[in-house]
């Protein structure tokens, strides 16, 4: 088909015009008109005829491509390994890692017990959970700390709002609980039946943390937390230590963290420093203490510690000063080692710090331009530490190197 004629093929068909109705939205004592504010309801039978008939007209000025796109569809298909796998990562006695197989579109999730020479165990096998499904897509996972249930997050909408759903490892048992309308992901207290998870508002912002107990129902799950601050968002997680739960809020220029021991999930968050405009920090535990990495009277970022029973920054103490021509962007505690993420010229550099005072050096890569940092380090009691790098010659690719 020549381009003359595709033209007039294209011009045949009137394209479909989107109804004006203009909307008022005052914010801040400013109003503004959104014309088009109706097309946010996903409902409205206006709305879906309208992207029908969108539909209607790309297929008819683009139908004669549909061979060519199968074409192009097929070959970069197969230019993908189909059967890839994940670096296998180890937490609490298993390895866990990812696989694909030949003509399936969805992930395996697997694990080996203590060595990767044990038998396999799928925990999930995705295409089989898709199957009823025209989208589903699976987040979150999370083993119980005794290993005998996984937490997982499922969504069927594509709009990442997922229902948590439990299963048992050892009978392969789908539990009854499900927590809708969530981000996907459960932390596990140390009993093995208590989970914190979080909730998302109309606008899909994480803004609320409940507690759950297996066995339970959904309903009557408590608040734990309610980030009333339209421009805050919460999320929840524990410390690399399993000792502390954690609750954190945080906007563009302001954090703040509840903590909550793990070993007692029915008891009562406590806030580690409030909230300050224009004061940020996150926050790891070790032994008796919390290190805290603050922009506090430091633009670039420094790193502090502080007593589990007195947090607030009247009690921190500094332990790596801030530096004007370097970035501290992050830190991996080990039981061992202190691994700090440095950005000094433009590339991050690797420091590892032990904690008994031996000298302390950074990774050499080997290479004056590259991009890399700390990947998944789950295991506190290791002297492995995982990284991911790569550089213009290089695929990107995980390492792992002796601390």
């Amino acid at each position: 088909m020549t381009e003359s004629q595709m033209y007039a093929k294209s011009a045949a068909f009137a394209a479909p015009l989107c109804p004006k109705i203009p909307k008022e939205l005052t914010i801040h004592g400013d109003t503004r008109i959104d014309n088009y504010y109706w097309l946010n309801d996903r409902e409205n039978p206006e709305v879906i005829n309208y992207l029908n008939a969108e539909n209607g007209y790309l297929d008819s000025v683009m139908g004669h491509l549909g061979g060519f796109r199968q074409k192009l569809f097929d070959e970069i298909v197969g230019r993908i390994k189909q059967t890839d796998e994940s670096v296998p990562y180890k937490e609490n006695g298993y390895w866990y890692y990812t696989r694909f197989v030949e003509g399936k579109e969805y992930p395996i999730y697997c694990r080996k017990k203590e060595t990767m020479t044990a038998p396999e165990e799928i925990m999930i096998d995705v295409n089989e959970l898709a199957k009823s499904y025209s989208f589903y897509n699976v987040g979150g996972l999370a083993v119980s700390p005794d290993n005998k249930i996984l937490a997982y997050g499922e969504d069927t909408l594509s709009r990442r709002i997922y229902t948590i759903r439990f299963k048992n490892l050892e009978t392969g048992e789908m539990l009854p609980d499900q927590l809708a309308g969530t981000t996907g992901g459960a932390v596990w207290a140390n009993d093995n039946k208590t989970v914190f998870y979080t909730t998302k508002d109309a606008s899909l912002r994480p803004f609320k943390v409940f507690k759950h107990k297996l066995g339970g129902d959904a309903k009557t799950d408590k608040l734990i937390w309610h980030e009333s601050d339209e421009t805050f968002t919460t999320f929840a997680y524990k410390t690399k230590s399993k000792k502390y739960l954690v609750i954190g809020s945080y906007q563009t220029v302001s954090t703040e963290y509840r903590v909550l021991e793990a070993d007692n999930p029915d008891g009562n968050f406590r806030i580690i420093q409030p909230r300050q405009r224009d004061l940020e920090y996150s926050i790891s535990h070790y032994g008796d203490k919390f290190y805290i990495r603050t922009n506090l009277d430091a633009k670039n970022f420094r790193l502090m510690e502080t007593p589990e029973n007195a947090t607030t920054k009247e009690n921190w103490k500094e332990v790596i000063p801030h530096r004007s021509d370097v970035l501290l962007e992050d830190m991996e505690i080990f039981k061992d080692y202190l691994v700090l993420s440095e950005r000094i010229k433009g590339i991050i550099n690797i420091r590892i710090r032990p904690w008994d005072g031996s000298p302390e050096h950074y990774i050499d890569f080997g290479e004056d331009a590259y991009v890399a940092y700390t990947s998944v380090n789950p295991e506190f009691e290791t002297d492995s530490l995982r990284l991911s790098y790569t550089t213009m010659t290089t695929p990107s690719s995980v390492l792992a190197t002796g601390l």
